[in-house]
């Protein structure tokens, strides 16, 4: 990478940008480190799980991305014994802070909402398709998802994104790194990835900004272990507007509301083969093209089943760099 197309800052320019880290300018923590404003600076932690080799990974992919719907790096500082990455400011911060929020999540109404979703598929059909580098982000979620001052999405954290080669489809690691309830069953099980495992991310983000609940929220009730447990089987029964946010019934067409549950639907089927790809799925969304029939999605059993799985390779190792993870479980 050239120092043409990112920024070197000095140490000096980031403390007086963040008044030494302030307190006061502290916009969020996640599994890597702290982020602060004016502009976002992603800060990595002394203990975090991103290392050198992932920080290089982040820069020189999001200094080769550019798109509406990407967070636009401005450049790196690596002064000091904690690197840092200096995003644009993103004033609304990320998707999760409204949606989870009751108070603000009503500033979300569903011309705003639906907007939101076709903005992140779009940013996600260019990091697949349309970019000079066919990428698989790996770590797509509502709270890497920031929203500007006109409410517009910008995927970010590029940290575990992988770059694909040519006509390459698929890729395999022994190193599981994500957060639960995002991601893929071909991943947790068996350490594949691929552009399908991002399409499930995002129909989980799709089905959680329709409904206003973390998928992870129902791994305590007894019979649902998911958010998308819960929906296929209320859709089985026709019964799906039950799960849509009560804030957005009266903004909302019925019908346009459903067809997006069906499509969420179909980017979550257990079956990588049944998923569509990004390109069909930003087509569904702008168009009225009749939609097949979504089939079993994955994580609809209790989680002992899919914890003594006997599908489960031996001695496969997951661990997460996030907070709401798998965390270094062995199955044996």
């Amino acid at each position: 990478m050239s120092h043409q197309e990112i920024a070197f800052f000095n140490l000096s320019t980031i403390l007086a940008a963040t008044n030494s880290f302030s307190p006061a300018n502290k916009l969020g923590q996640g599994g890597f480190g702290v982020v602060y404003k004016e502009v976002a600076v992603k800060r990595l932690s002394k203990d975090s799980g991103q290392g050198i080799d992932e920080f290089k990974n982040e820069v020189l992919l999001i200094a080769k991305l550019q798109h509406q719907n990407l967070v636009k790096l401005l450049g790196c500082c690596i002064q000091g014994e904690e690197p840092m990455l200096v995003y644009e400011y993103m004033p609304n911060k990320s998707l999760d802070s409204f949606l989870f929020n009751e108070t603000r999540r009503s500033i979300l109404d569903w011309r705003k909402r639906f907007d939101i979703i076709v903005g992140i598929a779009r940013g996600i059909l260019y990091i697949h398709q349309d970019s000079r580098l066919k990428i698989i982000h790996r770590n797509l979620k509502t709270s890497n998802i920031l929203l500007d001052e006109e409410m517009n999405p910008k995927i970010s954290d590029f940290g575990l994104a992988r770059i694909f080669k040519g006509d390459q489809t698929h890729e395999k690691t022994n190193r599981i790194v994500g957060t639960f309830g995002y991601m893929s069953p071909e991943y947790v099980v068996f350490g594949k990835f691929s552009t399908k495992s991002d399409v499930f991310s995002f129909g989980i983000i799709l089905l959680e900004i329709i409904t206003g609940k973390r998928n992870n929220s129902f791994y305590q009730e007894d019979f649902y272990p998911s958010m998308i447990g819960k929906i296929w089987h209320l859709w089985r029964e026709e019964r799906a507007w039950e799960m849509v946010d009560s804030s957005l019934k009266h903004s909302c067409s019925p019908d346009e509301v459903l067809r997006c549950i069906q499509i969420g639907l179909l980017c979550v089927q257990e079956d990588i083969m049944e998923r569509p790809t990004m390109s069909a799925v930003v087509l569904m969304l702008n168009s009225e093209i009749s939609l097949p029939s979504p089939k079993q999605p994955a994580f609809t059993f209790r989680k002992s089943s899919i914890i003594s799985s006997s599908s489960l390779e031996p001695k496969e190792r997951f661990c997460s760099v996030d907070e709401e993870t798998i965390t270094q479980v062995v199955c044996r």
